[in-house]
C-alpha cells in the first residue's frame, strides 16, 4: 500500500520482497497506473546476501530520498510454544534489516542534507504483553531505535517518523496464527486507511504516528512522563526507597 501511495505522488520506486512474481506484478500495476519508473529487487531480508544487496543500492543510488522499513512479521503464540528458529528469523527480520538498511541510507541522507526514514513499528511496541513477547520486543527496538535517530539526526535535514498501528487487515494475522477474521472487527483497520493516516501524519511533519488513537494527547502524556524520568534514571546514590 505504500508503494501505491508514493506512486500516487509522483516518487519513482524501488520495491523489495521475496516473491518475484508478486513483485513483478505490482510493479508493472504501478507502472500503468501512475507512470512512474519502478525497479523490483528479489530478496530475502533474513538472508545476508539479500540484505547486502539492498544496502548497496541504499549506498550507491543518490536518486533515493525515502527508505521505508516496513518489511516484517509477528507472531501470536506464547513464548513457551513458539519455535525458537522462527523467532530467530523475526528478530532478523524486524531488527536486523531495519538496523542494516538505516545505516546504509544514513550517510547518504545526511551527506545530501535531506532524507526520510519511516520505520513501522507496532503498538506492541508501548504494550509488549500484548502478543508474543518476541515481537513486541522487536517492536519495541523499532520505536527506541526511532527515538534515538530522531535526536541524532536533528539538524541534519533527515526525518525520521515511526508509525505504531494496531491491527491491520493483511496477512500479518494470518501467518502469526491469528487470522484476522476471529478479531472483533472494529479493532481492524485497513492496510489502505492505515498508510493514509500515517502519511497525513508525515506530511504533518509527526515523529510519532499513532493511526488508531483517537486522542493524541494520551501519547504525548505518555512521552511527557517518560522524559520526566530520564533525568532521574542514574545515580551515584541509591534512591531513599530500596536503603531501608
Amino acid at each position: 500500500m505504500y508503494a501505491a501511495r508514493f506512486a500516487a505522488r509522483g516518487h519513482d520506486l524501488i520495491l523489495v520482497a521475496r516473491n518475484k512474481d508478486r513483485l513483478a506484478a505490482l510493479a508493472d500495476k504501478l507502472i500503468t497506473q501512475h507512470g512512474v519508473k519502478v525497479r523490483t529487487l528479489v530478496a530475502d531480508l533474513t538472508d545476508r546476501a539479500g540484505l547486502s544487496q539492498v544496502e548497496n543500492v541504499l549506498k550507491t543510488d543518490a536518486s533515493i530520498t525515502h527508505l521505508i522499513n516496513n518489511a516484517g512479521f509477528g507472531s501470536a503464540a506464547p513464548l513457551a510454544s513458539a519455535s525458537v528458529e522462527e523467532m530467530e528469523k523475526m528478530v532478523a527480520i524486524n531488527v536486523t534489516a531495519p538496523l542494516r538498511l538505516t545505516y546504509a541510507a544514513v550517510p547518504q541522507f545526511v551527506a545530501r542534507k535531506q532524507g526520510t526514514i519511516v520505520n513501522i513499528a507496532s503498538i506492541v511496541a508501548i504494550g509488549p504483553e500484548i502478543l508474543n513477547g518476541v515481537y513486541g520486543g522487536t517492536k519495541s527496538f523499532v520505536l527506541a531505535f526511532s527515538q534515538s535517530l530522531r535526536k541524532e539526526l536533528a539538524g541534519t535535514g533527515v526525518h525520521v517518523q515511526v508509525v505504531l498501528p494496531g491491527a491491520t487487515g493483511t496477512e500479518f494475522w494470518d501467518i502469526a496464527g491469528l487470522p484476522a477474521s476471529n478479531l472483533p472487527k472494529e479493532w481492524v483497520m485497513s492496510a489502505a486507511d492505515l498508510v493514509d493516516a500515517a502519511l497525513r501524519g508525515l506530511d504533518r511533519g509527526e515523529f510519532a504516528t499513532v493511526p488508531s488513537l483517537a486522542d493524541g494527547a494520551e501519547f504525548e502524556a505518555w512521552e511527557a512522563a517518560r522524559q520526566t524520568m530520564l533525568p532521574h534514571l542514574s545515580s551515584a546514590v541509591v534512591a531513599e526507597r530500596y536503603r531501608s
